[in-house]
């Protein structure tokens, strides 16, 4: 696969489950059994991680989705491309672990190593932008 298409990819597909993840907590906020409780916690605990997981799952969805279309158009190639796109990708273990810890009770541990893999990318993706085209 070209590098960037595989963002798209995934990109696309977690913000799917993102998306429906979101609806998930509308349902438990309005309509499920026990909604009260739900509403009373609304700011604070697993309810509010919840709510962090679905924003930054997009949001970090979105970034691999324009980072890949970068990637395809400009085009951008050289030594740090394939990090950029890979970092791009393991991005989204911040949603993902903060999903973990909710419901798995894991450490925050891929919360802060999906954060700086982000974080990196976005840098490597500036360099790579900004390094002039090999003749």
């Amino acid at each position: 696969m070209n590098i960037g298409r595989t963002n798209i990819w995934v990109g696309l597909s977690v913000m799917a489950f993102f998306m429906a993840y979101g609806f998930l907590l509308i349902w438990l906020r309005d309509f499920a059994p026990g909604k009260e409780e739900w509403i009373a916690a609304y700011s604070t605990g697993k309810h509010f991680e919840s709510r962090l997981a679905h924003v930054h799952g997009n949001l970090i969805a979105l970034t691999n989705i324009l980072f890949g279309y970068l990637m395809l158009k400009l085009p951008v190639s050289g030594p740090l491309a394939k990090p950029a796109s890979w970092l791009a990708l393991a991005g989204l273990m911040m949603p993902l672990g903060i999903l973990g810890e909710v419901y798995l009770g894991l450490s925050p541990i891929f919360v802060l190593a999906g954060a700086a893999s982000i974080v990196a990318a976005t840098v490597l993706l500036a360099l790579a932008i900004a390094r002039p085209a090999a003749a």
